[in-house]
């Protein structure tokens, strides 16, 4: 035991657990920071910047480990045994309020804090001069003189000796910043924390800050943690009333009923959190932006503009162009036209009723176009020849809340992004003969709101190419989905509070997807569950017979073989060659023929009509079944309340959904799945 616990001290003591240790070397590794302010503060070691896999490894490896989250404090407090000087530097002790320099002569570990002395000279700052000597002395004594070390920010040193001692103290500020919650104390003890808790949020905390996740996602998630953490307390509170009360009054009834209502509420907003933290889940059901375009309605006088946009204007250009678009018989006596170089500025000038005409070019810009009017976007030629490209970094290319808006013959190019290409919040959007290249996801259909696409095509998402929720209608006809992640994702509907989505899709190929042509999000119904149960039991009782049955088979084969090669030695090579369709194949083979082998690719290539529609009847039968279930369980909640339905028909099938004539071809998982939750 001496020896290994000699081994572990020297492990500890080296500098292979951090890239910023300094014991044995000469000076140190980390940078500085000027503190803002008081010229006569000293600097501060700078170590907020730490990488993600730097902090990953240290709570992997060094601080949490495999604790549970009752363990958390305990294991920190071991780690800083370990790396922290229990002595001997300075800190800058900051609150909301001042700042002060201070001195640390001891550690208090188990508690996570620092003993601290103020600073010779006094060194203070304040938004106030009420923070003297004297009055920090005071403040001080009311705290026994200990500080947390998460409220200390180590004073720079150039000698080395107090790298570790500022790592350690950054990383224990940082945990309990970010990634600690106030609830994690009560959550179950029988998981792995860093696992089930710290990895997911210090993931989603570096995703936040390379600008990966959406900037409503991400108001989202700090408005819900915000709302949990408020809950939690007034939660905590009233538990802590009904422990203190010994009688069994009506207040104290009324106590326990208050706080399981707030103990369900701080359930489900830790749920919503879950579902955020985690990668894969936070845009499979994604989030409601509270952000609303304002419309403009229509112009004080009444006028429509009609918004030419335009590169270059040759004079071929522009007569060809006033023939077909701007002659007074097609747009009008009393229409003013404008011209612009940006399709960006363009539609910022756009009014209710306009429409904006782009000419023939390739436009790059660094913006979102917000379409909150009834509004018209029409290239003038093919959509290859009418590029539209956004640059830079950013959430959104189209947003799109008008009553009811069309863009046709474009094609968007989308670089760099968090959302997808095209967000249809409200009102109907009608997209014809465009064209896609997509980033992230495709064209996003929000609840309430309608789709009409026709004639377009769609690829390189990687996320789903068209996503549904519940309560939109989407009208999809003649289009091509292809090479995204998944071609459409329907999300779940059997929520109460969602509506059934009205879904056509007619004629569209939808091939070449990495995952299913057409995926259902929705919840495993209990059924479904024992059912998965069961079956696994039966696989695995299967598959075991099965396996036995195979080795006695190969067995028996080796067996066999083994005798008719000793007994038949020649037999081999006396059998004539056997006619047959087969045989002829592998001589063909044999000799490099290469009409079989053309043979064979040709039925390999060839599709089969089966197999392309197979999809229709698969996808219909599956959100029929969702929608008898959703049926199911609203008749259900009804009959609780003693109100009964005399219409079962009240939405039929048909109405709910039309799917024929679509091919699924080459998707990587097939044509239609569901993703269960």
């Amino acid at each position: 035991p001496a020896v290994c616990q000699e081994d572990a001290e020297s492990d500890w003591s080296g500098d292979s657990w951090s890239d910023y240790g300094s014991r044995g070397k000469a000076g140190t590794a980390l940078g500085r920071i000027v503190p803002d302010g008081n010229v006569l503060f000293p600097d501060i070691f700078h170590t907020d910047h730490l990488l993600f896999y730097e902090r990953f490894r240290t709570y992997q490896d060094y601080i949490l480990a495999d604790c549970k989250a009752s363990e958390v404090k305990q294991f920190i407090a071991e780690y800083l045994e370990k790396v922290l000087e229990p002595s001997g530097w300075q800190a800058i002790w900051r609150t909301g309020v001042f700042e002060v320099v201070v001195g640390v002569v001891d550690v208090d570990y188990s508690a996570l804090k620092a003993v601290v002395q103020l600073g010779d000279p006094f060194l203070c700052e304040s938004r106030d001069s009420s923070f003297t000597l004297e009055c920090m002395q005071e403040l001080l004594e009311l705290k026994e003189y200990q500080i947390l070390l998460q409220e200390l920010w180590v004073v720079y040193d150039e000698s080395g000796e107090f790298d570790q001692t500022a790592l350690a103290v950054e990383h224990v500020r940082f945990f309990y910043r970010c990634l600690w919650r106030t609830w994690d104390e009560e959550e179950e003890d029988d998981f792995d924390y860093f696992v089930r808790c710290v990895e997911p949020r210090l993931r989603l905390h570096y995703d936040i800050l390379e600008h990966r996740v959406p900037s409503g996602l991400v108001t989202d998630y700090q408005n819900l943690l915000a709302q949990c953490e408020e809950l939690y307390e007034k939660f905590l509170h009233v538990r802590s009333s009904i422990s203190a009360s010994e009688s069994d009054s009506e207040g104290e009834n009324v106590s326990m009923v208050e706080g399981l209502k707030l103990y369900e509420k701080v359930e489900h907003l830790k749920q919503k959190l879950k579902l955020i933290e985690n990668p894969l889940l936070r845009y499979v059901f994604g989030y409601q932006k509270y952000r609303s375009l304002q419309a403009k309605g229509m112009r004080a006088a009444g006028t429509k503009v009609i918004h030419v946009v335009y590169l270059t204007m040759k004079p071929s250009l522009l007569h060809l162009l006033t023939r077909d678009k701007l002659c007074p018989e097609s747009c009008g006596e009393d229409v003013e036209i404008q011209f612009h170089n940006d399709p960006l500025t363009a539609v910022g000038a756009c009014y209710e009723g306009d429409r904006v005409i782009i000419c023939p070019g390739h436009y790059i810009v660094d913006g979102v176009f917000c379409l909150a009017d009834s509004v018209e976007l029409e290239g003038y030629g093919l959509p290859d020849d009418i590029v539209i490209e956004k640059e830079g970094k950013g959430d959104n290319f189209f947003d799109c809340t008008g009553a009811n808006i069309r863009i046709s013959s474009l094609k968007l190019v989308q670089h760099n992004a968090v959302e997808g290409i095209l967000n249809v919040h409200y009102g109907k959007t009608t997209l014809e003969n465009c064209v896609f290249q997509c980033e992230t996801t495709g064209i996003t259909v929000r609840m309430s709101a309608e789709l009409l696409m026709k004639n377009s095509d769609l690829y390189g998402a990687k996320g789903a190419g068209v996503e549904i929720y519940p309560g939109s209608t989407c009208t999809l006809l003649h289009n091509g989905i292809h090479h995204c992640k998944e071609g459409i994702l329907i999300k779940n509907f059997l929520d109460e509070h969602y509506d059934v989505p009205k879904i056509t899709m007619v004629n569209n190929v939808i091939h070449n997807n990495e995952g299913y042509g057409v995926v259902l999000v929705r919840p495993m119904m209990p059924s479904e569950v024992k059912d998965a149960s069961a079956q696994r039991t039966k696989d695995a009782n299967v598959k075991t017979e099965g396996n036995e049955f195979q080795e006695f088979l190969m067995l028996w084969l080796f067996c066999m073989a083994l005798v008719t090669f000793l007994l038949f030695p020649a037999l081999g090579n006396s059998q004539p060659p056997q006619s047959g369709d087969e045989t002829a194949c592998v001589q063909g083979v044999r000799q490099e023929q290469p009409e079989c082998v053309t043979d064979e690719l040709e039925l390999y290539e060839r599709p089969d009509t089966s197999e392309l529609t197979e999809g229709n009847y698969e996808l219909a039968n599956e959100l029929g079944a969702t929608f008898a279930e959703k049926t199911k369980m609203h008749k259900k909640r009804l009959s609780k309340l003693e109100i009964t339905e005399a219409d079962d028909d009240l939405m039929s099938q048909d109405v709910f959904v039309s799917v024929e004539g679509n091919q699924f071809k080459w998707n990587g998982k097939g044509s239609f799945g569901t993703f269960l939750f």
